[in-house]
């Protein structure tokens, strides 16, 4: 886990839902935000889940909102799976029809959702990953540096 340009840089967002972290395929700063533009196409390491995932330059991120970057989860969200289309990010579930967590939650699979959002933020907070409530850090990856969502209609199950 090198930083970006070989230091250790780190990109924080905002959550209220730590335990979708689990498929977030994609943090998204918005292409305007002069604060990110050094990250356009840089990875990060997704903490718990050891995946690398790209930062994508996209106007779901709102730089006046929170920290400006924002995690991406398009199998449990609606904007989400809409900015996964532009960027063809894979969709990854990690809670089920009956609001527990699936295998693709690894560690926490079996888990019902709320006691994976416990041990999620407890296991973060181990890895000086997480800030507070709501605050993840997700270090550079690089030598290169909410509910769930139902095929068509986004249909919400009000996970």
């Amino acid at each position: 886990m090198g930083g970006v340009a070989g230091k250790e840089e780190f990109i924080t967002v905002a959550t209220t839902r730590p335990e979708t972290m689990l498929g977030d395929t994609a943090v998204a700063v918005n292409p305007k935000d002069e604060r990110y533009l050094h990250l356009h196409g840089k990875n990060v390491m997704l903490p718990l889940m050891k995946r690398e995932i790209p930062i994508i330059a996209d106007e779901l991120a709102q730089p006046e909102f929170g920290t400006g970057a924002v995690k991406v989860t398009p199998a449990h969200d609606p904007n989400d799976f809409e900015a996964g289309l532009r960027h063809n990010l894979p969709q990854i579930e990690v809670i089920d029809e009956h609001s527990k967590m699936n295998a693709n939650a690894g560690p926490y699979a079996g888990q019902d959702r709320f006691a994976a959002r416990a041990h999620v933020i407890e296991d973060l907070a181990d890895k000086a990953s997480w800030w507070g409530r709501r605050i993840t850090r997700l270090r550079s990856a690089s030598a290169t540096a909410r509910g769930r969502l139902w095929s068509r209609g986004f249909r919400h199950s009000g996970l």
